[in-house]
């Protein structure tokens, strides 16, 4: 309400008295209209701006592995089923993050970025594709800035809104931190996660790839979690990965997904990679990530609230993840993450290199590689 007093008062100040009106009749109208985060348009190129800077947070959080070859390959499975998604034409970008640390990460506007654990972990190219349509979808359907707008938990004063009723660049970078903290927190809700479950196998499947890669990834999370004393993330309750794996298992037959395809072979000639038991990760000092908001704690110093994501209302892809900070400020420690409990594949450290991988890849390659998915 100051902020609004004070747009009033300097456009009495600043006008003559013919435009007084007019223009204080214009400030109370958008004071009136932009209410909430809902009523604010975000549009593509500030939903990919928002999409950058969770990207680069999580890049100078975990680091990027720096195998071109690795990276082309992921690059060009997540091409694949982007081009048969329904947002083809995103500048889709694919990263793979430099850590043991098993998970995936979708931000918005067309950024999927996968832990070097986590393809440890997969076997095939089909349960690569099912992870990476899950968060696809999470992109496409805008999942994130969604719930962040309805939750309405992003502050913000009149004058971060456009006189068209868009988002200023301030508000810009405030929900990317609010989307960032979301992510890593992975608070995407329930019906979005089923969702992004549903779709992703139904586009793994269109491009011939077996839509059971997805319950494959599930099982193997279900047994690399199984003595963990506390949640290692959402799928580290047995109940709710049996849940998950019942429902896939349901979506494949009532919507008749009927591909077959599991490219095990190329994918172990491309990934010779494997993923660490939990109590064998090296994890960054207890709480230095678990931050909200992705700060980082230093001595002496008391984490912030969370005052930009919402409330919880689920768990997400992989692991329950929180902020991140700098690389340098972590000191990297050796424990028993199954006897400590906690989110190790959140904690786990992440590498140096915070340098993108860059990839190009041409239309004729990608049909050339979907060729090969039989």
């Amino acid at each position: 309400m100051r902020r609004i007093a004070l747009m009033v008062a300097l456009v009495l100040v600043a006008s003559p008295a013919h435009a007084q009106f007019g223009r204080l009749n214009d400030a109370l109208n958008k004071a009136q209209k932009v209410k909430k985060l809902t009523d604010i348009k975000v549009t593509a190129e500030q939903e990919r701006q928002i999409g950058q800077q969770v990207s680069d947070k999580l890049v100078e959080t975990f680091g990027v592995y720096q195998d071109p070859g690795v990276t082309k390959y992921v690059t060009l499975v997540g091409s694949v089923l982007a081009q048969a998604s329904p947002r083809p034409d995103l500048d889709w970008q694919f990263v793979v993050l430099d850590t043991d640390g098993v998970n995936a990460f979708a931000a918005p506007g067309g950024f999927i970025h996968v832990t070097r654990g986590l393809l440890g972990l997969i076997e095939t190219e089909a349960e690569l594709a099912g992870i990476m349509g899950h968060e696809i979808v999470h992109v496409t359907e805008k999942h994130t800035v969604n719930a962040i707008q309805k939750s309405n938990a992003v502050g913000f004063a009149s004058d971060e809104v456009s006189e068209s009723g868009g988002m200023t660049q301030g508000l810009v970078t405030k929900v990317a931190q609010a989307a960032y903290t979301s992510i890593l927190d992975n608070k995407f809700s329930r019906s979005d996660e089923s969702e992004s479950d549903a779709r992703g196998i139904e586009i793994a499947n269109k491009v011939g790839y077996n839509p059971a890669g997805l319950s494959d990834v599930l099982t193997k999370l279900a047994a690399r979690n199984a003595d963990m004393q506390e949640p290692n993330g959402l799928f580290a309750s047995h109940p709710v990965i049996k849940d998950r794996i019942a429902k896939i298992e349901k979506t494949i037959k009532d919507r008749k997904l009927t591909a077959t395809a599991t490219v095990a072979a190329r994918y172990t000639e491309n990934v010779e990679l494997e993923a660490k038991p939990i109590a064998a990760l090296a994890l960054v000092p207890e709480g230095s990530r678990g931050l909200a908001g992705g700060e980082e704690k230093k001595d002496g110093e008391t984490a912030k609230k969370d005052e930009g994501a919402g409330k919880s209302s689920g768990g997400g892809m992989l692991s329950r993840l929180t902020g991140g900070g700098k690389q340098a400020q972590q000191t990297q420690t050796v424990a028993s993450a199954g006897a400590r409990g906690g989110v190790p594949d959140r904690d786990a450290v992440g590498g140096p290199n915070k340098n993108r991988v860059r990839i190009t890849i041409g239309a004729a390659e990608i049909a050339e590689f979907k060729k090969g998915i039989a």
